[in-house]
């Protein structure tokens, strides 16, 4: 995997990721595909949008359909039909806030699957090797994600685990590239401390995890600044699960590169619809009869061929095509966003359009 930073304004980045043949411009979202699918849309829509590279889960996968089925049927690429680049995330986070009872201990994590309460283990080897032998690009390390709020001893437990953890990662690492994740809440001491550890370890890339928890927003914000200077200026920085479009934008000024999120998503299975001037609740009334497009300024499938009008029948009418054509719209939306960000990132103008566009999206319609 390679990296290179193309444009810098102040601490925003422009870049090129190139990983297995596949080239990924940053800063960049990736559509979450937990179960090697992003829910509500075909891989054609994903690559018709302009995604060139997809998150899926470790935990999920591993559950159903299981290790051997995806090995058998020729990888994750080969399995989902998708030619782009595929990250999985660990499933450590998913491990603590699904399983309905965990145990952590040093060898790793033992757990009850939240699909039939089967007990399972997950170590630090057993998910990089699942990560090589389905074919990911790019491999999360399993890190201790603790909740939030926690007390400082459990937050010190959580980023000793994790940096043992990492240790262990890349001592059975193959092929995969693979990135270490920066854990350590709120606390500015324990989160330099991770990071600077990890950085010894020369990870293809570092991201940052345990933040969008429930902590404060100034707070998720503070870190994501404090940690992204930290880490180097050769490798990619990913925010991990942190996905509101001012969220991102933010970050992108603190200078992440990466960010995944179910938001676009989920709320377009919902009724919320995003553009640059405000989101939209389609399944409200006053939409009843309005023929405009969700955005006359966005040019995706579904604002080019339907009205607000019918945006709403379908939703309020529970018709499944109000979840593919509001996910077309939200992922297109996504993307627009960051191109816009990258563009101005190159144009040296990034914060006068991070202000002007926060504040045409601070309003609903």
């Amino acid at each position: 995997m390679e990296f290179k930073v193309v444009a810098k304004d102040s601490r925003a980045r422009a870049g090129i990721i190139k990983v297995n043949g596949k080239e990924i411009e940053t800063p960049c979202f990736m559509p979450v595909g937990t179960l090697g699918a992003v829910k509500g849309v075909l891989w054609d829509c994903i690559k018709s949008i302009g995604y060139k590279l997809v998150l899926a889960n470790v935990y999920h996968l591993y559950l159903r359909p299981g290790l051997e089925v995806i090995e058998n049927l020729g990888g994750i690429h080969a399995f989902t039909n998708w030619k782009g680049a595929i990250l999985t995330d660990s499933g450590g986070f998913q491990v603590f806030s699904l399983s309905p009872l965990v145990e952590v201990k040093e060898e790793g994590i033992y757990f009850k699957s939240h699909i039939d309460g089967s007990k399972h283990f997950f170590s630090p080897e057993f998910v990089v090797e699942f990560e090589e032998r389905i074919g990911v690009d790019i491999g999360m390390v399993l890190d201790h994600c603790p909740p939030y709020p926690c007390e400082k001893s459990e937050l010190e437990r959580a980023v000793d685990r994790t940096l043992k953890w990492a240790e262990r990662s890349l001592k059975v690492r193959d092929k995969v590239n693979l990135f270490g994740i920066v854990q350590g809440g709120i606390d500015f001491k324990l989160r330099e401390y991770c990071a600077k550890e990890l950085v010894k370890m020369n990870f293809e890339g570092y991201a940052i995890g345990g933040l969008s928890v429930g902590e404060p927003k100034e707070g998720m914000y503070e870190t994501t600044e404090f940690v992204s200077s930290l880490l180097p200026e050769e490798k990619p920085r990913y925010l991990m699960g942190v996905g509101k479009p001012e969220d991102i934008l933010v970050s992108i000024y603190y200078g992440v590169d990466m960010f995944d999120c179910v938001i676009p998503t989920r709320n377009a299975r919902n009724g919320t619809l995003f553009t640059f001037n405000g989101h939209i609740n389609i399944k409200s009334a006053k939409f009843k009869n309005d023929p405009n497009p969700v955005d006359p300024e966005c040019d995706c499938y579904t604002c080019r061929n339907f009205s607000r009008a019918y945006l709403r029948h379908l939703y309020v009418s529970g018709e499944i095509n109000s979840a593919i054509l509001n996910t077309i719209h939200n992922l297109h939306f996504y993307k627009k966003l960051l191109e816009k960000a990258r563009e101005a990132i190159i144009n040296g103008t990034y914060e006068e359009f991070m202000k002007e566009t926060l504040e045409r999206m601070n309003r609903s319609q």
